[in-house]
């Protein structure tokens, strides 16, 4: 703990904030919480923290045993349930390991014939909602600066539209709002629509939920990422921006002026940027640009600045599976273990591949033309250019049938910029309407040529280049 203020006080010298993981939805079987609640006692702090019954259907007790039997990654999260052989019932409802119960907040539809099955505002889960605010307030009066919510949208069950979830949430946003108005809620629900309407300040666009984010990075041969034969950020050219641009622009004009989307470079649950076919530093320079001048807020999953790279086929950990090659540790310098442990390698959690020492921190603050810098430049504009804001318009530009290059607008009302990006290895050409530029270049990559006449703008790229223009 002590530790932990020490990194506060040291990161709010530097106006830098702070903010926790989440686990709202579940705990770990081995929490105090559970253990008691276990025990079935209705004296007991914990009674009905959890969901506990005696039965559960003939399909979910085949898919428990078949769990059991064969320890099969592949089927580690199916199911609802898990075995406790606890005196307050067989079997408890898991959220989505069977190491992780589920917290209960009650069901938005309840099998009137289940007892286990309570309303969201019966006394035992309106408990639960109270200790979570106790945990948030834990922490905020601690320093900490916000949450990120994991599986957001998974606390009250039975839930198809979610409309009981968003209420819970918009509770804790009223109180958080009143009693701690400096703090962030960031949730991990991917449906910016419902999740931001719920309180949240921030949802991401990702793996799941809403389409097209996968259609931007995953391809097949890539681990447990999609059935898309070629995504945009692929250099054969061959992927197409629709089902991004078209799932993205709803979200953005239904929640605009009312939270934020974040397009994240990675996280811990799919494989890195760089990874498969996408390992050309400008093409990672070309993804950057395009996280970096979007609207939303911007989050850049640590190593991707440098490239970090994705690493198939490591031991599975904690039911890592084949995330793992996701989580190898942060590449500082060019000593042993990347300069992130003093241990033995053969010590560590996960190893580390620099690729003869190109991938570390040290070695690209000193290239000016490394991924590291071209990504601070990115920052840096972001940071001058009010167009380039959070909150800055956004409009796209290039159709969606010639995906290459994509095209968008940011405006702020006074400035306007076109951001150009061309994550392929052929040369292209866009065509957009008249936009009356001025023509400052702010930012350019491999050569690409700006030209306008009477009716269109031209925009002439070569391979993996990027052009930001005010």
């Amino acid at each position: 703990m002590n530790d932990l203020i020490t990194l506060l006080d040291s990161a709010h010298s530097k106006n830098i904030r702070i903010c926790l993981d989440l686990t709202a939805g579940h705990t770990s079987k081995e929490c105090v919480w559970y253990k008691e609640a276990s025990k079935g006692d209705r004296n007991n702090e914990y009674y009905g923290f959890y969901v506990f019954t005696d039965s559960i259907a003939e399909d979910e007790l085949a898919t428990l045993k078949r769990r059991h039997e064969t320890h099969d990654p592949e089927i580690a999260t199916w199911g609802s349930f898990g075995l406790a052989d606890a005196p307050a019932g067989r079997y408890y409802r898991k959220n989505f390991f069977e190491f992780q119960p589920a917290l209960n907040y009650g069901f938005a539809k309840r099998d009137t014939n289940d007892y286990s099955q309570q309303s969201p505002y019966a006394e035992q889960p309106l408990k639960v909602r109270q200790k979570l605010k106790h945990v948030m307030k834990y922490w905020f009066d601690k320093g900490v600066d916000g949450f990120r919510v994991d599986m957001a949208s998974s606390l009250i069950k039975n839930d198809d539209d979610k409309k009981e979830n968003i209420k819970l949430w918009q509770e804790f946003r009223s109180w958080i709002d009143k009693e701690y108005p400096d703090k962030v809620l960031i949730s991990e629900w991917s449906d910016p629509e419902k999740a931001i309407y719920g309180g949240f300040h921030i949802d991401f666009m990702i793996h799941f939920g809403i389409k097209g984010y996968p259609s931007l990075f995953f391809q097949k041969g890539v681990p447990d990422c999609g059935d898309y034969d070629f995504c945009f950020f692929d250099k054969s050219g061959k992927g197409s921006i629709r089902e991004f641009a078209e799932n993205f622009t709803k979200a953005y004009l239904k929640t605009k002026d009312k939270g934020f989307i974040a397009l994240p470079t990675g996280n811990h649950d799919f494989v890195r940027l760089n990874c498969g076919t996408r390992n050309d530093i400008d093409q990672l320079k070309t993804a950057m640009t395009f996280f970096l001048t979007m609207p939303g807020v911007p989050f850049i999953y640590y190593g991707d600045e440098i490239g970090l790279k994705y690493q198939p086929n490591i031991p599975d950990k904690e039911g890592a599976g084949k995330r793992a090659g996701t989580r190898t540790p942060m590449q500082w310098t060019n000593s042993s273990n990347a300069g992130f442990s003093s241990a033995s390698t053969d010590k560590l959690y996960f190893p580390v591949y620099t690729d003869n020492n190109r991938l570390t921190v040290e070695t690209q603050e000193k290239d000016t033309s490394s991924l590291l810098c071209f990504t601070k430049k990115l920052i840096a504009l972001r940071k001058s250019e009010k167009a380039l804001a959070n909150s800055s318009d956004w409009e796209l530009l290039s159709d969606t049938v010639q995906s290459y290059p994509l095209i968008y607008k940011r405006t702020d009302g006074k400035e306007k910029i076109i951001v150009a990006v061309n994550p392929s290895e052929q040369r292209v050409c866009g065509k957009i309407k008249k936009q009356h530029l001025k023509g400052e270049i702010l930012l350019s990559l491999n050569g690409s040529q700006y030209s306008t006449n009477r009716k269109k703008d031209t925009i002439d790229m070569e391979g993996f280049s990027v052009l930001i223009i005010k």
